[in-house]
């Protein structure tokens, strides 16, 4: 059964050569290919609600630095591992499931001149191909509703993480008012979303062993966000570069699914950051 989860899930993400398709739309877009920067890569690299600003809120809140070795479960095409090595200077690996995603990473990586700071690795979330007790931080993203076994996921991630480190999740829960709506960016069906409510995320992080420092409940920023997010692809149609690049034509659908579903209380957010 794990493994055909991971089959779905990775078939749901995979398109073939994602590195050119981004690059194309780069292009497209009049970004220079010989001259990119991260900012360049912003509409299309941050892959979660509220993009960059929400990264750089978590990263604060963690007080990231160049001395900190973090791991990015989850990492995609990299935009999180990039924002955080070029802000803070630390170094990160990259994890996702998805191995086109791991090999677009690592280029676009070199193409902004980050590729010393950041690796990917393709490797599943609940069986981390890394050594007890390798990272500062452990950091992720909108992923852990893709991953039904969420007492494997952060165990792993306890496992990881040095004696006093720190792990930062922004994830999508399941919200008060009944069942998603789907297509979402993260499933396009039932049979591969795994939302867990805020108490049974908070229940389950205290029985992996972590000590929950901080809890941020960011529904109402997402919704304002995602609510202008759909009014702009209502009237101006699909820019040249964004998450449709990744997720295809009917990601229009995906986005106005995800508003309704952050308007009607199906789903929440929330950061968080606890210790080990």
């Amino acid at each position: 059964m794990p493994h055909q989860v991971n089959e779905a899930i990775e078939s749901h993400y995979t398109r073939p050569d994602v590195g050119s398709l981004i690059l194309a739309a780069l292009a497209r877009a009049g970004k220079d290919l010989d001259q990119l920067t991260p900012e360049d890569l912003t509409p299309i690299d941050a892959f979660h609600i509220r993009g960059r600003a929400a990264t750089l809120e978590l990263a604060h809140v963690v007080a990231l630095d160049a001395k900190k070795r973090v791991v990015d479960v989850g990492s995609g095409i990299g935009g999180t591992s990039r924002c955080l090595a070029q802000k803070f200077g630390c170094r990160v690996t990259g994890v996702d499931l998805t191995d086109e995603y791991c090999r677009a990473a690592a280029m676009l990586s070199a193409k902004v001149g980050l590729q010393a700071l950041t690796e990917y690795r393709q490797g599943d979330a609940v069986n981390l191909p890394f050594e007890d007790e390798t990272f500062d931080v452990v950091w992720s993203e909108h992923v852990a509703m893709n991953i039904p076994d969420k007492t494997r996921l952060y165990s792993e991630m306890y496992r990881v993480l040095k004696p006093g480190g720190v792990m930062a999740i922004y994830d999508i829960l399941a919200g008060p008012s009944g069942p998603v709506l789907f297509p979402v960016p993260w499933a396009r069906t039932p049979a591969t979303s795994f939302l867990v409510e805020p108490v049974e995320l908070r229940q389950l992080l205290e029985e992996a062993g972590f000590v929950i420092s901080d809890w941020t409940d960011s529904t109402e920023a997402a919704l304002t966000w995602f609510t202008s997010l759909v009014e702009n692809i209502q009237k101006n149609g699909l820019p040249p570069l964004g998450f449709h690049v990744l997720m295809g034509s009917d990601f229009q659908v995906m986005a106005q699914n995800q508003g309704r579903n952050l308007q009607d209380g199906r789903i929440t957010l929330a950061q968080v950051v606890a210790r080990k």
